[in-house]
């Protein structure tokens, strides 16, 4: 059945959405999978870490990424089939995600220092074990922290027992710019929590765009289903 006005709009702007959607969707579901089996990473989850953090994270990255993909594919297939009940399923799934954004941002905003000490724990928990196996999985670890906060084990610029895990740099003022990876995730915190709690706001309002998109496309449809009947006026 065909739509048109608003309705059409709201398609176009829906298969877009999921497309997207679906993208990071498998992204996600993909950096998961491959931080749980890795033959890198798989590491963790076989030694006793005194902070579950990572763990923790990647089970979520999995779960989030396959759910993205699920509500993408029930997107895709309500618009294909242009089935009203499978876009009230997909639209609950969205109402679900708004809220969980809403609330993360929140609880993350609410919650930075506990959030900084647990990053904090891991990262030390990570170093030591690092200094005494020397564990190539752990080196990887240290490098994703190094390079993404631009910082060197505990010590900064006098780190001695890490360096080679951290980011090469050719000039001195650079190297003595070099913070401690503990005070680099604090300060990365404190200075951008609020776009943090940004990013988690303007992504549920996308959701809630993709939301309206649904129920206006849905009412499109239930009206172009009806019957529609035509009056005939009759001259005596």
């Amino acid at each position: 059945m065909a739509v048109d006005g608003c309705g059409q709009c709201c398609k176009i702007l829906l298969v877009i959405f999921n497309i997207i959607f679906a993208v990071v969707g498998f992204a996600m579901l993909g950096l998961g999978l491959w931080l749980r089996f890795s033959s890198q990473t798989r590491g963790f989850f076989d030694i006793d870490l005194n902070t579950q953090s990572f763990i923790i994270g990647v089970v979520v990255l999995i779960a989030v990424g396959a759910l993205m993909l699920l509500v993408a594919i029930l997107g895709h297939c309500g618009l294909c089939n242009e089935s009203r009940s499978t876009l009230g399923v997909f639209s609950g799934f969205l109402g679900l995600l708004c809220g969980a954004e809403i609330a993360a941002g929140i609880l993350a905003y609410v919650n930075k220092d506990a959030v900084v000490q647990n990053l904090s724990e891991f990262y030390k928990t990570i170093y030591l074990q690092y200094l005494n196996k020397r564990d190539p999985s752990q080196a990887v670890t240290l490098r994703i922290f190094h390079n993404a906060l631009n910082c060197c084990g505990i010590g900064g610029m006098l780190e001695p027992f890490v360096r080679d895990t951290c980011p090469e740099k050719s000039e001195i003022w650079d190297v003595l710019k070099t913070s401690s990876c503990l005070t680099a995730i604090s300060n990365l915190f404190d200075s951008n929590a609020p776009v943090v709690l940004g990013s988690f706001i303007g992504i549920a309002v996308l959701l809630i765009v993709g939301l309206i998109c649904s129920a206006i496309l849905s009412a499109a449809l239930k009206k172009s289903s009806q019957p529609q009947y035509l009056s005939t006026n009759y001259v005596f």
